[in-house]
């Protein structure tokens, strides 16, 4: 019989807990490339991935709230960790099962299950990085299977993964690529389809991810295609769309634990005969990280109930971006704060808020950056509004589905005209505030299910404030541009 969730989830925490913090030291190997053998064999004993392996195929099920709970209760520990099995999660086994043929299938999820195997996905190409629709990646059909050629690179698990999910397009006789995208699975094992790693990179932070640059130059049999139910470009928009949606399972335990370091050492450390958490400006920096674990806790609700393989994400692109836009920046600011808080003591590479800072960056980065999301965000509402003839911003928001039940609450901050014409800029501070609004109503369905109301208020509190500043940004925007050829003149030197 199938292990109770709660008792599965339990035991990995505490064993985590234990091989991190008492078997082995976290600090350390937080500080050196990868992870030793011994370690990772002692994780993977407890299978974390069966959670996201179909039941026919001896997994658990590959229920949302479980992978989640996974991802959570890794980055509480390690966000490196958490990262490597959201890869794994999101942008491998999933597609699996999603797409995957079926003659493929059983031998992939078998040594998933038992021999410990990690996969990874292969889109960014080091001259295309967000622009994958001009990958130059190529595939040629042949009469019994496919030969790749090109180059990838930042893929996270770079010559660690036993199994690849690469994307490619198809090469004409004439030489031309197909606008389409198609993805093709690689087994490491077998020599003809063996991706082998031309630089390691010198990342900075998650050093537990190994990533670099791959030579694509092998054959695969035609049944290792992904078989896309229409177009190669919206099967990698359900793909990336459910990967971002499942982005608060890894940012949960990150801000838990910023969280409970923060209000630890606030409460613990003394300053001038009082107690660090009870001085005004530090309880505004706690509080802000706590909306935070809010936000994300209400992130985490959604995804959980709708970003399971059985539903098709690809026009998802509002609250895939939000997520991932927003808990990515939270965490980066969770990080921030903490190591403010904890004063020169943050300021250490085995102190994990400091690791933190560095090890949450990229995920500001990866998988979009932050600002083309919000740029995303606000195109496609601004488009939807021209269309339904909405002038204010405030109504159209209370009349999108998706924010309907907060926008009321907004209402004398958003009741605006937008211009006609607007910066990039501009659509990024749009798309920042909408984000906002997306994810504060996560919480507040929750909240009407009996998620408590202090820490609901708190956030809406703070998301109300950064509206307001976000605002003020938009009506009133700094149209300042870069001054490429600055030097003549510029050398305070010559004005003394």
């Amino acid at each position: 019989m199938k292990e109770d969730f709660s008792d599965f989830i339990d035991r990995f925490r505490k064993r985590l807990h234990t091989l991190f913090n008492q078997e082995e030291n976290i600090n350390e190997l937080s500080m050196s490339r990868g992870l030793p053998d011994k370690v990772w064999n002692e994780i993977m004993k407890l299978n974390p991935l069966s959670v996201a392996v179909p039941t026919e195929f001896g997994g658990r099920g590959m229920e949302v709230k479980e992978c989640l709970s996974v991802l959570s209760a890794a980055s509480y520990e390690s966000l490196p960790l958490s990262l490597t099995f959201g890869i794994n999660i999101a942008l491998f086994l999933e597609p699996i099962a999603k797409y995957g043929h079926i003659d493929i299938k059983a031998p992939i999820f078998d040594k998933f299950m038992n021999k410990q195997a990690m996969g990874g996905l292969m889109i960014t190409e080091p001259d295309f990085g967000s622009d994958a629709l001009n990958m130059q990646t190529s595939y040629v059909e042949k009469e019994d299977s496919f030969f790749l050629k090109g180059k990838k690179h930042w893929q996270g698990l770079t010559g660690m993964a036993d199994y690849w999910i690469v994307a490619a397009r198809k090469k004409s006789e004439s030489g031309d690529l197909a606008r389409d995208i198609e993805f093709f699975v690689t087994d490491d094992s077998k020599p003809e389809q063996k991706i082998p790693v031309d630089e390691y990179y010198n990342n900075l932070g998650l050093y537990m991810i190994p990533y670099g640059l791959n030579d694509i130059d092998l054959t695969v049999p035609k049944n290792q295609k992904l078989q896309q139910p229409r177009t190669g470009i919206k099967m990698m928009l359900d793909i990336l769309h459910r990967s971002r949606l499942q982005f608060p399972g890894m940012g949960m335990g990150f801000l838990q634990r910023m969280l409970d370091e923060a209000l630890t050492h606030c409460d613990n450390r003394i300053v001038s005969g009082q107690k660090l958490s009870q001085l005004d400006s530090v309880k505004f920096q706690l509080s802000r990280i706590q909306s935070s674990y809010t936000l994300c806790s209400g992130m985490c609700a959604r995804s959980s109930s709708m970003s399971g393989i059985e539903h098709e994400v690809s026009g998802n692109g509002l609250e895939a971006n939000s997520m991932k836009a927003l808990v990515t920046d939270l965490m980066q600011e969770a990080a921030q704060i903490c190591v403010q808080l904890n004063g020169s003591s943050g300021y250490k590479l085995d102190n994990i808020a400091g690791r933190g800072i560095v090890d949450s960056r990229p995920f500001q980065i990866f998988e979009g950056s932050n600002e083309m999301l919000y740029t995303q965000i606000a195109e496609g509402c601004v488009k939807l509004m021209k269309r339904s003839k909405q002038t204010k911003l405030a109504d159209f928001l209370t009349d999108m589905e998706r924010t309907a039940l907060v926008a009321p609450r907004f209402k004398k901050h958003l009741q605006f005209t937008l211009p006609d014409s607007l910066a990039q800029r501009q659509l990024v501070v749009i798309g920042k505030v909408i984000a906002r609004l997306v994810c504060l109503q996560y919480v507040a369905e929750m909240h009407d299910k009996g998620f408590r109301n202090d820490l609901y208020e708190n956030c809406a509190k703070h998301m109300e404030m950064d509206v307001k500043q976000l605002v003020s940004d938009l009506e009133d925007y700094n149209n300042a541009e870069p001054i490429m050829d600055y030097r003549d003149k510029s050398d305070w030197m010559q004005f003394i």
